[in-house]
């Protein structure tokens, strides 16, 4: 990646944040955060929050930092749960901490310790600046936390820090699985931009062109060297780091997680509903969201070879359910009463009547011709992204993780309802196609069983 182009890249989205003032990505950075804790935060004291491996990654020398920059500081608040997970417990375990003081929570870690620091802080009413310890995820600039409360993994909209500080050599230490994990979470895009796309072309959810910007225009270039991050490249990492932070600012400047989520997290989300785990551990975000990756992108090939200019609209509508049909579905296809509460509440806010599916076929059937051929050349194969994932040290089979071939053909019914966001899944059932597409995907030479046999 140019430095200068990358450089360029960042102070626009910034001008852009609603949230956040300042991104320091580069080696060393983490000696910066007093100052730059001054700069945003006055004469606030301070309060690191961390995990035990993440104090020692960075944690310390956060502190000594703020120290160094005459920063008051309150004992760090290290969350020692051996199963840490962003559980709203957490969020309100963390919360009251917070709240006994006035302190600016200062957020040392990953995933998990910065959507539960970034939800605990706006709870408090107050910002944050968060210090990434791993190329792992994209919600170290997100507005929103993805956390799990009432056994459904949501999104909970709050504000991005107020600073990120990405120190690369803090980074490039990480565990390899993390840097693997991160890599899953950016190639997701492709399949989630398809996405987008289809939910465009159909009236769904018109793009952003800005959001589109900040994470497509370099992605290919983001994800092209799964070899070098496998290995710990310290330019490779630098920018996957790059790419998982403008993702963040892109969900940032359009209040949404459109821009990096599509279909492949919905079956991330629906297996953390569901408390999937292997190996008598919790499966890592990024690692879900491959197999999640392929998943979608297998369907999308499938769907791809039709001839949807041709679909039979009347027949498709004489076979869509009404409101009756819909809750006979959740009910057949989910087994766990608090997910079926989900699907129950996201289908019916996606639900469309006979009529209105009529409209919108119509409509896929008069761009149908031309978004298949932007499709295609958009759309990375899966058989490369299967390699691709495997380069980069991700599960590239679902049995990686834990899942079944089973299971992921039941999953596919079950992640397309338990969100109302428009994705592949939802073309596939509005089609009338799913049944097919699946049953193809799932044969003895079908894509699927031909992926687990190499």
């Amino acid at each position: 990646m140019d430095p200068s182009q990358s450089q360029q890249r960042i102070e626009a989205a910034l001008k852009l944040a609603s949230d956040t003032r300042v991104l320091r990505l580069g080696r060393g950075a983490v000696r910066e955060t007093g100052e730059i804790f001054r700069a945003c935060f006055g004469s606030r004291s301070a309060v690191v929050v961390a995990d035990a491996n993440t104090f020692a990654a960075a944690g310390r020398d956060v502190l000594d930092a703020l120290v160094r920059a005459g920063v008051a500081t309150n004992e760090p608040i290290i969350l020692d749960d051996p199963e840490l997970h962003a559980d709203y417990r957490h969020v309100e375990h963390l919360q009251q901490r917070c709240a006994a003081n006035e302190a600016v929570p200062v957020a040392a870690g990953s995933g998990t310790i910065n959507d539960l620091t970034k939800l605990a802080a706006h709870l408090c009413g107050r910002g944050y600046m968060a210090v990434a310890t791993a190329a792992s995820m994209d919600g170290y600039t997100a507005y929103g936390a993805s956390i799990t409360r009432h056994g459904w993994k949501q999104t909970i909209f709050c504000p991005a820090p107020v600073a990120v500080i990405a120190d690369l050599d803090v980074i490039s230490a990480s565990p390899g699985e993390m840097n693997a994990a991160g890599y899953a979470d950016l190639i997701a895009k492709v399949p989630a931009g398809a996405d987008w796309m289809i939910a465009d072309a159909l009236g769904v959810e018109p793009i952003d062109p800005q959001a589109w910007s900040m994470v497509q225009d370099a992605l290919k270039a983001w994800v092209a060297r799964p070899d070098a991050v496998r290995r710990g490249d310290f330019d490779a990492i630098a920018g996957q780091m790059e790419g998982l932070l403008m993702t963040g600012f892109a969900m940032q400047w359009c209040k949404s997680s459109r821009p990096a989520s599509g279909a492949e997290h919905q079956f991330s989300h629906l297996w953390d509903m569901q408390g999937h785990r292997y190996d008598g551990r919790t499966v890592l975000h990024g690692f879900k969201v491959a197999i999640g990756t392929l998943a979608s992108t297998r369907l999308y090939e499938e769907l791809l070879q039709r001839p949807l200019e041709l679909l039979d609209i009347d027949g498709v509508c004489r076979a869509w359910p009404d409101a009756a049909g819909l809750e006979d579905a959740v009910i057949r296809t989910h087994e766990l009463e608090q997910i079926r509460t989900v699907a129950r509440q996201e289908m019916k806010a996606k639900y469309v009547s006979r009529d209105e599916l009529a409209a919108r076929l119509g409509r896929l059937q008069s761009v149908w011709p031309e978004l298949r051929r932007r499709l295609q050349a958009y759309l990375i194969p899966a058989d490369a992204l299967q390699a691709m994932l495997r380069e980069a040290g991700a599960p590239e089979t679902p049995a990686q993780i834990g899942i079944d071939l089973d299971r992921l053909r039941r999953s596919y019914y079950e992640a397309q309802q338990i969100r109302r966001r428009f994705t592949v899944l939802d073309l596939a059932m509005q089609t009338g196609l799913m049944d097919d597409c699946i049953e193809r995907l799932f044969a003895p030479d079908g894509a699927w069983t031909r992926a687990v046999d190499r």
